[in-house]
């Protein structure tokens, strides 16, 4: 069965204590939390293996706690699903841009949110086994975050760094627009001109000659692939 320490934390007591039961049944240990500050000592003293937060939560909201536990050194690297009954895309920028792994909106079933769980908790314990991918001169340094070309590291937002991690981790697969939709902007559906700009400025950054790219390739019609000696 599963295995893990989850903590869940929303104002809706209900809805809180719904989701630890499912997650039990699964195997995994779970505590809950109902307010921002409670959320942060939990986290600090259970050192969770995910955290499921939800955005409107009294004294600090999900936006502000997550952007707190990324400043901990302990607890910066416990991947986050956050969920919210708001519509907005842009809430679901804020909330990866404050360091969420993952957005669910509600109402959700239990078991898409049971799932999501897995994949995560995963994907990060194999992104802890391999927690540096090196193609050619780029390093990616999935345990901080950071990536370097050659000795210099690279000035990126923080969707540009997700876009370059998942494409990193395919490991020489080519990743279609779709994938890259879900992985790095969580949408099922969206304008895929939005991924393009995207790695033209990526590729600027990590190419020696971005006219002339030898690690970021277009995959006409299928995608994009991250590697050396890549045919077109």
């Amino acid at each position: 069965m599963p295995s893990g320490r989850i903590l869940i934390v929303d104002d809706e007591e209900s809805i809180a204590r719904l989701i630890a039961e499912a997650l039990k049944r699964q195997g995994y240990d779970c505590e809950t939390a109902f307010d921002g500050d409670a959320a942060l000592d939990v986290a600090a003293e259970m050192r969770p293996d995910l955290i499921i937060l939800d955005v409107m939560i009294p004294r600090l909201d999900g936006f502000e706690v997550a952007r707190r536990l990324k400043d901990e050194r302990e607890t910066r690297d416990i991947p986050i699903i956050m969920l919210t009954a708001r519509r907005e895309e842009e809430d679901a920028l804020a909330g990866f841009s404050a360091g969420a792994s993952d957005y669910v909106r509600k109402p959700f079933s239990l078991a898409e949110l049971t799932a999501r769980v897995s994949i995560l908790l995963r994907r990060n314990r194999v992104s802890n086994d391999e927690e540096v991918i090196e193609i050619g001169y780029l390093k990616v340094d999935t345990s901080r975050e950071e990536a370097f070309k050659g000795d210099d590291r690279l000035d990126l937002s923080v969707t540009e760094y997700r876009l370059l991690e998942t494409l990193a981790s395919a490991k020489g697969r080519t990743v279609s627009r779709d994938e890259l939709l879900r992985r790095v902007w969580n949408m099922q559906v969206g304008d895929t001109r939005t991924i393009d700009v995207h790695i033209y400025r990526l590729r600027r950054k990590i190419e020696k000659n971005p006219e002339s790219p030898e690690i970021l390739h277009t995959i006409r019609g299928r995608g994009y692939r991250l590697g050396f000696n890549t045919k077109t």
